[in-house]
């Protein structure tokens, strides 16, 4: 019988992309995948940006260990590398995998599995490089066996040091498959270190995916018959920044995302999150050179606070009215079809009514189609930890400023989404939901990033026209397939926005 894995995913689009490739690499060396109560190895996954985060990951170890006690859990991500004892001290863990090791999680797995002969030919490594005592960056590393290592361990196996030299997984080729829309991690890693950010010792400092090998996955899921690549990454607008100078581009990533869009037959490419200030002039002339036809008119901004002098207590790299200029940069090369999105965090220490209000009116003022809202969670060993500890917001301000910003966020969703009534606009069809299918419809994004339901059943991984007929009572929009061109180009017949 085939050993089993199941992978529990938790955390941003790039710890998504990791987990994936730990699952690719699983299934070539001939793992089937199972729901946890029934497979041999459990893969958590982990995310630490928050305490909740945290919550969330040891609270679904236990259950699995509850479900399924002989199963060996194998814990990895920005948790595992942040706190890695007291994830090994919790029952069921195996091997506690940090973001410096990841590359060796597949391995490790299949080990726990009790099937490490599958992994022969599939490119899997029986040594894992062992950190010394102390900061790994000093002393001479080793390398062992993986079955003596896990042997050995007790009660679990810890990989995880400050080098990261082993943080990029070697990823399957990328097809479309249980995602329509896959990431592709081409950045890992950031050096900004805001004040209330765990990332720097999660994931290290910024490390790039050569440009080849962002090529070959591109060209190899075109060749699989993928539509639409998302481009993603810890800090993705640093992408190239670390690699070697080359006589020949792509040395930024705007010159990566032309290559891409010149040098291979990708339908629709789609960039994830991008701070503010990486969005320079050549990044947003390639909205205006191809947005809607192979570049997805969707932009989305970290914000964080409206508030400049917030802005500064995070060490963010920008002020208020630069954010709102790249905006308008943006709108004006992609046109009021443009969907902007941000993240908005509620409660950094010392945040005060007044700079709450800051925050409020600024996005009021923007043509913002979604926001991400979260509140601060203090993280041990950032600025902000000490921060918190000085001046809290109380918990029943952060509630009701949280209520405030739903409020808002839902309303100018709303307002950005019902500017395409009657509009016909590009989409992609999705694995729709056993409920949905069952009542003759079909789940679609649209090109400017939103969801849409459709009035057909159609397979997913299409790509077609839909024209906006109305909104669901879950805000997405409601479409059939479009037999007209309404509101083509840069969707100048819409009423603009105010800014």
């Amino acid at each position: 019988m085939a050993a089993s894995f199941h992978i529990e995913h938790f955390g941003c689009r790039a710890a998504r992309a990791d987990g994936e490739a730990i699952a690719d690499r699983l299934r070539a060396a001939g793992c089937c995948e199972r729901q946890p109560a029934h497979a041999d190895v459990v893969v958590v996954n982990t995310c630490s940006v928050t305490a909740e985060a945290d919550r969330a990951a040891r609270a679904f170890i236990r259950r699995a260990h509850r479900l399924n006690p002989e199963a060996r859990i194998v814990a990895t991500g920005c948790y595992a590398q942040r706190a890695p004892q007291e994830l090994a001290a919790l029952a069921g863990v195996a091997a506690v995998v940090g973001n410096s090791h990841k590359a060796f999680a597949p391995q490790i797995a299949l080990n726990l599995a009790n099937r490490p002969s599958l992994g022969k030919g599939t490119g899997f490594s029986p040594y894992i490089d062992v950190p010394p005592e102390g900061n790994a960056s000093q002393g001479v590393h080793q390398f062992f066996p993986v079955q003596s290592l896990l042997a050995t361990a007790n009660p679990a196996l810890i990989l995880a040091d400050d080098r990261f030299a082993h943080s990029f997984l070697e990823e399957a080729q990328l097809a479309p498959g249980a995602q329509t829309r896959p990431n592709l991690k081409i950045q890992e890693g950031c050096g900004n270190r805001c004040a209330f950010c765990v990332i720097p010792q999660t994931r290290g400092s910024s490390r790039s995916l050569p440009a080849p090998a962002v090529l070959r996955q591109v060209e190899g899921f075109v060749a699989a018959g993928g539509n639409e690549l998302v481009l993603s990454g810890i800090n993705l607008g640093r992408w190239g920044r670390d690699l070697e100078p080359s006589a020949n581009p792509p040395r930024t990533f705007a010159q990566l995302v032309r290559q891409i869009i010149e040098q291979t037959n990708l339908p629709r490419l789609r960039l994830s999150s991008v701070e503010p200030m990486d969005w320079d002039a050549d990044l947003i002339g390639l909205l205006s050179e191809f947005g809607e036809t192979r570049l997805a008119r969707h932009a989305h901004l970290p914000l964080q606070s409206g508030s400049d002098t917030v802005l500064r207590r995070m060490h963010r790299r920008y002020r208020p009215w630069h954010y709102a200029e790249k905006v308008a940069a943006l709108q004006s090369a992609a046109g009021h079809g443009l969907t902007v999105g941000a993240d908005v965090m509620v409660g950094f220490p010392g945040e005060s009514d007044r700079e709450f209000q800051e925050t409020l009116d600024f996005i009021h003022a923007l043509p913002f189609g979604y926001l991400h809202l979260f509140t601060f969670s203090p993280r041990p060993a950032t600025q902000a930890w000490k921060l918190h500890a000085e001046h809290p917001v109380p918990p029943a301000a952060v509630e009701e400023r949280m209520a405030t910003l739903r409020a808002l966020a839902a309303a100018k969703s709303q307002t950005h989404r019902t500017r395409f009534m009657g509009c016909a606009l590009d989409a992609i069809t999705l694995h729709t939901p056993p409920a949905l299918a069952g009542r003759g419809r079909t789940s679609a994004l649209t090109e400017n990033f939103l969801p849409v339901e459709i009035s057909a059943p159609l397979p997913a991984n299409k790509m077609l026209r839909v024209q906006v007929r109305g909104l669901t009572t879950e805000g997405a929009l409601q479409a059939k397939v479009a037999v007209s061109s309404l509101c083509q180009g840069k969707e100048h017949s819409l009423t603009p926005l105010a800014f």
